[in-house]
Order: structure tokens, then C-alpha cells, then sequence
């Protein structure tokens, strides 16, 4: 049962290092704003379009902002539930093992 427990988390540990080598990325406004993301949710990169930066308020590059970025964490968050959930399936299967279950 340790040694489950044991590949379990090194495999959640490998997975988690492979979400830092996958990169996520969302765009609004046709381009005007890009975000680049991790899959473990890291901000690696943010670009503002520099004529739309120079004719834009305030208030609509701070939306546009808020929007990239929360499009962007969640498609990482869509893209870590996928790894993890490979692992959880494997471990819950070796555990199944342990209590009597085919």
C-alpha cells in the first residue's frame, strides 16, 4: 500500500513539473491583449497592444485585462485537471487492488 502511495505522489510530483513546461494563452479584444499562462497557473507573459494601449481608458484596458487573465487560468485549470485526473485514475485503480475490488 506505501509503495501505491509512494508512485502515487512521485507521479503527481512529474505531472506538476509538466504543467510548468505547458503553456495556456487567451487573447481578447482580437488581439489587443495577450496573456501567456503555465499550466500551473504562473503568469509567463502579458502584451498590450501598443496603439490600442496609447487610445484606451483605464477602465477598459483594466476589464480587458481581467478577462485575458481569467480566460487564461482557467484553460490552465482545465489543462491540470486533465494531468491530475490521469494519476488520481491510476491510484484509485492500484488502491481499488488493496480492499478486495477487481
Amino acid at each position: 500500500m506505501f509503495d501505491k502511495l509512494l508512485e502515487a505522489q512521485q507521479k503527481a510530483d512529474e505531472i506538476k513539473k509538466r504543467l510548468d513546461t505547458i503553456s495556456v494563452s487567451s487573447e481578447v479584444e482580437g488581439g489587443k491583449v495577450k496573456v501567456v499562462s503555465t499550466a500551473n497557473k504562473r503568469i509567463t507573459n502579458i502584451s498590450i497592444d501598443p496603439v490600442f494601449k496609447a487610445n484606451a481608458d483605464l477602465e477598459e484596458l483594466e476589464e480587458l485585462l481581467v478577462t485575458a487573465l481569467n480566460k487564461v487560468l482557467e484553460q490552465a485549470e482545465s489543462v491540470s485537471q486533465t494531468e491530475m485526473q490521469a494519476v488520481t485514475r491510476g491510484m484509485m485503480g492500484g488502491l481499488g487492488n488493496l480492499f478486495g475490488n477487481k
